[in-house]
């Protein structure tokens, strides 16, 4: 088989890059090692950019969005036993979106699938090879038969496990990381959200958030330690300290009821540089990971291939290399502003297991300037719906 690019990962970023593509004429084959059910049943964010959602109108993926997508205008935070509303629109003139990665993911699936475009799901043993040549190529093994893709170019949009960013030689790539000492428990409940707009909370006993996925089901987190396993928080645990987290208001207004999912996530920071090994680029969680306080893992993904997919178009319609060489510089630019966005908003609203009182104090010292000063909101929230690409 040949291609032009081949994309290893039918995540979003993935899916995303080959219709970006496909809207310029280049053709692409994508990669998965996991079945298409496999790859729905992850859950994750559900926070879309207006830069992401432009992106989604752009490939034609955005109807079922607008339709069921819940824009937010504002953004609550509570600290001391009251909320207090961050007014992002009035702020910034944006909005973000509230709509399921998963069904981000099922959106482009079927977008794909429509037009009839290439993607290889269950592959095993998926390689890029000869990336730091002019032919470069990925294996992959299917059915025990081993393929092979010829290919202008590699595309490594498999996530912080994937075999892309793996494979390059360590003393060509430099990684930069913070792990923190706590993990989000999460669960997703049919129950009605508490408020309108998400509650992030900055209490004694610890983080905690409150979102949702529609006006139906609703999605709620608790900082917790890392060893903690999923086992030990039953449901009525889990809802009772969520409920001792939260303002009065919201702890007596609160539906619970049964978990639909429940899991536990730890908490990094981690950027890879550079995202370009010849003819092979990283984009998405293959080249960063941010904590999901900030809600940018998603759009900075999106970005990544905004990015990518315009450096193609202009190779392959206008002759030039510019835009795959400065790629990496230019991606980087803005996931180091997100990941400081996110270590920012982690290091405000949580608990730090070796940190005292000082610490308590400087972050509600923080919180109180945030609420009460325009430039302070206006700057978070510029942050939150999105930088320019």
């Amino acid at each position: 088989m040949r291609t032009k690019v081949a994309i290893i990962g039918a995540g979003p970023a993935g899916l995303l890059l080959g219709q970006l593509l496909h809207t310029f004429g280049v053709d692409n084959i994508i990669l998965e090692r996991q079945t298409p059910d496999y790859v729905l049943g992850r859950i994750r964010a559900g926070l879309l950019e207006e830069g992401t959602v432009s992106l989604l109108d752009k490939v034609g993926a955005g109807a079922r969005l607008h339709h069921e997508g819940l824009v937010h205008h504002g953004v609550e935070l509570a600290f001391g036993g009251a909320r207090h509303r961050i007014d992002m629109h009035g702020l910034t003139g944006k909005t973000v979106t509230i709509y399921g990665q998963t069904e981000v993911t099922l959106d482009l699936m079927n977008i794909r699938q429509a037009a009839g475009l290439t993607s290889i799901y269950s592959a095993a043993d998926v390689k890029p090879h000869d990336f730091d040549t002019d032919h470069p190529r990925v294996t992959y093994v299917r059915d025990g038969v081993t393929h092979e893709i010829a290919c202008d170019f590699i595309a490594g949009c498999d996530g912080f496990h994937g075999i892309s960013r793996a494979s390059v030689p360590a003393s060509a790539i430099t990684s930069y990381e913070r792990v923190y000492p706590f993990g989000w428990l999460g669960i997703l409940s049919e129950t009605p959200p508490v408020s309108p707009e998400l509650i992030y909370n900055n209490h004694e006993r610890g983080f905690a958030l409150c979102t949702m996925r529609s006006t139906h089901r609703s999605r709620y987190y608790v900082q917790c330690p890392l060893d903690d396993h999923v086992d030990q928080w039953s449901d009525e645990r889990f809802w009772n300290e969520l409920k001792s987290r939260l303002d009065q208001k919201a702890a007596d207004e609160i539906v619970t009821g049964p978990s639909i999912e429940k899991s536990i996530a730890p908490l990094r920071s981690f950027v890879a540089e550079p995202m370009r090994f010849g003819r092979m680029f990283l984009a998405g969680d293959a080249s960063h990971i941010v904590p999901p306080t900030g809600a940018k893992g998603l759009n900075l993904a999106a970005s990544d291939v905004h990015y990518l997919s315009q450096a193609l178009r202009e190779y392959y319609d206008e002759k030039s290399s510019a835009g795959l060489d400065g790629y990496s510089a230019k991606a980087l630019a803005r996931v180091w502003k997100a990941v400081r966005f996110s270590w920012w908003m982690t290091s405000m609203l949580h608990k730090f297991p070796d940190e005292g009182e000082f610490a308590a104090r400087i972050q509600i010292a923080e919180l109180d300037y945030l609420v009460s000063s325009k430039a302070a909101s206006t700057s978070l929230s510029e942050n939150y719906v999105g930088l320019p690409f």
